[in-house]
């Protein structure tokens, strides 16, 4: 399977047309869809401030960039890292938009020229669950990701969480190979079917269920004004019955 790099990016500001920056930039491995442990990480000294309101997403401060490297110092080994590959990206426009501005001030090719393609994690989920939220602490919460240690963005983390988060939208049919948990004995009926079929597997409503049901359907006919049609039908079977 092609190798994939899940990529994530902090930055200066929103929009890099008017001169914001990358201040760290973090790639995590994928082969096989397994973490390979292989990872590329940088904090970048961006010759420049930092907006008020992206400071308070990452908590990243300039005192802590003074003495990290500019963004052509690593450029060389962040390329050699993602050549070939997938690149794994929530809201993929964003840092692409980023990162192909550092490279134009460089005069260098647009990433997309050296991956292999792109993959926006974003826009596969609002395929999926379009009206819902969507953003990386969603997500987490929709699979199941522990993200309680997430309490300010970070490049390296976010990837973390971007990838166990893409493995799991992406996981396919696989979860139907799970193997069901047996069912009680005592709320279990088998009952035989067609020749060379095996026997059906009934499970009855427990006391507690039926109850619910019904409540459930009594609120339907208050909200329809006794438009129900399940009550409806259960009315027709029961005198059906009686005649």
């Amino acid at each position: 399977m092609r190798r994939k790099v899940v990529l994530d990016t902090e930055t200066t500001g929103l929009d890099p047309r008017q001169g914001h920056r990358i201040i760290e930039i973090a790639c995590l491995e994928l082969v096989s869809r397994r973490q390979t442990g292989h990872h590329f990480h940088k904090y970048l000294n961006p010759e420049r401030d930092i907006d008020a309101g992206a400071a308070a997403v990452h908590g990243i401060t300039l005192d802590f960039l003074a003495d990290k490297p500019k963004f052509a110092d690593i450029v060389e080994e962040f390329i050699d890292f993602v050549r070939g590959a997938e690149l794994i990206i929530h809201n993929a426009p964003f840092d692409l938009g980023f990162l192909n501005a550092e490279l134009d001030r460089l005069g260098m090719v647009p990433v997309t020229t050296v991956c292999h393609s792109i993959t926006d994690t974003l826009k596969l989920a609002r395929e999926r669950y379009p009206g819902k939220r969507n953003n990386l602490d969603a997500l987490c919460e929709r699979y199941q990701i522990n993200n309680a240690h997430r309490t300010l963005h970070g490049a390296l983390l976010d990837t973390e969480l971007l990838a166990e988060v893409y493995l799991a939208m992406t996981r396919g049919q696989n979860t139907l190979m799970i193997e069901p948990e047996a069912p009680k004995r005592s709320s279990v009926e088998n009952f035989s079917g067609a020749a060379g079929q095996k026997p059906l597997t009934v499970l009855r409503a427990s006391a507690n269920e039926l109850r619910e049901h019904e409540r459930i359907l009594a609120g339907i006919q208050k909200e329809s004004q006794g438009k129900c049609l399940w009550l409806g039908e259960q009315s027709g079977s029961a005198a059906n019955q009686s005649d």
